[in-house]
């Protein structure tokens, strides 16, 4: 079991980097009282397989002393819980900025007193635990995109298929363009089984009509230029921070063509080391 303790300022962007984490597939808490986390790290215990990656979010929240806070390490240790601490901060000047973006007050803020006394009383308040972390991540520079870059380097397993989901749906022009599509490719211009009688009432998951479409030189360009194309931007996607990319292929309505290029671009997108899923939309509709 994977247990980590996510921890730092207010204002360095624990919550969004709890986030990724979650995307990376571990199970998250945020702010939970201290004196349960020893009841949690026996419940994971007594749980083999539901919690294999864990992260728990404690922070100032939970009170300017973490002698309770120690202690309930302690504990887990003595559970036989493995953990370690990932502690983010940023900048006094970076985060004073964020509060004034987002129009909030930090959590250790009292009457009179200026943004800067209370970001840097926090942060000495925090030292003891920063200096306990295992991981430091100082989110100063980084964008949401490159923070979450940080977590997968950290935390992921090295796996593209954590890196970016990608959904390929096939659908009919005339029953409009899924407003999901991130890219969409109109394949109308491929030849049309619906014209011959034996295939009209197949889709492109049949055997007949995949042949049909794949037989044509202009099916077999398509697809090069297609691989290709995606070849280049599936990695940019992931590099940019992208979690999820949904291809929409196109053509009249649905049943065919765009059913059987689908099939084959979600297992090209599968090859390529990225967890695919394939939707038809419109495949059924008469």
């Amino acid at each position: 079991m994977e247990f980590l303790v996510v921890s730092g300022l207010s204002g360095a962007g624990k919550s969004k980097a709890a986030s990724f984490l979650e995307d990376m597939g571990f199970y998250v808490v945020d702010n939970m009282p201290v004196p349960l986390i020893p009841k949690f790290g026996e419940l994971c215990m007594a749980s083999p397989g539901r919690y294999q990656r864990v992260a728990l979010v404690s922070d100032i929240r939970g009170g300017q002393s973490f002698e309770g806070f120690f202690q309930a390490l302690e504990n887990l240790e003595e559970l036989g819980v493995a953990y370690q601490i990932l502690f983010v901060e940023a900048s006094t000047e970076t985060i004073i900025k964020r509060y004034k973006e987002t129009r909030r007050m930090p959590p250790l803020m009292k009457d009179g007193e200026s943004l800067d006394q209370a970001v840097n009383r926090e942060r000495t308040a925090m030292a003891p635990v920063r200096k306990r972390a295992q991981y430091i991540v100082d989110t100063t520079a980084l964008s949401t995109a490159k923070l979450r870059g940080e977590m997968l380097r950290l935390f992921g397993d090295g796996k593209n298929d954590q890196a970016m989901n990608v959904n390929v749906i096939s659908f009919g022009f005339k029953y409009g363009i899924p407003i999901e599509a991130d890219l969409v490719f109109d394949v109308r211009f491929l030849p049309n089984p619906f014209y011959i009688a034996e295939l009209r009432h197949q889709t492109g998951l049949d055997e007949p009509v995949r042949d049909f479409v794949f037989r044509y030189q202009q099916t077999q360009e398509f697809m090069t230029h297609m691989e290709n194309l995606l070849g280049f931007l599936l990695p940019q996607y992931v590099q940019e921070g992208k979690t999820m990319l949904v291809i929409a292929v196109g053509c009249t309505g649905g049943q065919h063509r765009s059913v059987a290029i689908t099939r084959a671009l979600a297992e090209f997108v599968r090859r390529k080391g990225y967890h695919a899923s394939e939707n038809h939309r419109d495949m059924t509709r008469a």
